[in-house]
């Protein structure tokens, strides 16, 4: 079944810019769109290390299956490590209703120092931090994982993606009239 509801999930480094582009692309697809991200998730609503066993894995399904259920445009959005976070998001992807988009922010982690340093929120962690959390290439391995590279400009990654959502639209609309 296609839907012109799907899935986004963006994935990458501290610092790479996945909640400046999830919160703007949000504002893109306008109402009907729900953001979880998973520092929100995690932080702020649950105020949890991140560890393997943390209730924030559960939740973060919890509120994607919910925005599904209700129809929305999910985006999810966080460093989401293969190693705490790869099953929930493999069974997400398995039991989302809908198309799904996953990102990986290819960004070394030079850039990621310098992006973070124009942050709000710099002055809470720095590059030693930044090194501590860093894994390279935790890329999920799905069919369609596309990988977004640091020599695009957010505006250019931003629309990339609609036009991604935008697509998968289309294709629903096209393949439905042609039943």
């Amino acid at each position: 079944m296609t839907t012109s509801h799907p899935l986004i999930i963006l994935r990458g480094n501290s610092g790479c810019g996945k909640t400046s582009t999830a919160r703007l692309l949000q504002r893109q697809l306008g109402y009907g769109t729900m953001l979880v991200s998973q520092d929100v998730v995690r932080r702020e609503m649950l105020r949890v290390k991140d560890s393997e066993s943390n209730p924030a894995i559960q939740l973060i399904y919890d509120l994607c299956m919910y925005g599904n259920k209700v129809g929305y445009t999910v985006i999810l959005e966080g460093i989401l490590s293969n190693k705490k976070y790869g099953e929930m998001l493999l069974r997400l992807l398995n039991d989302f209703q809908g198309d799904k988009l996953v990102y990986y922010f290819d960004v070394s982690f030079a850039e990621t120092v310098r992006r973070h340093a124009g942050k709000p929120n710099a002055h809470e962690f720095g590059e030693s931090e930044m090194r501590q959390w860093w894994k390279d290439q935790d890329v999920l391995g799905v069919p369609g994982e596309r990988r977004i590279g640091e020599q695009l400009a957010q505006a250019e990654i931003v629309d990339m993606i609609y036009r991604d959502v935008l697509a998968l639209s289309e294709e629903a609309t096209s393949s439905a009239s042609h039943m």
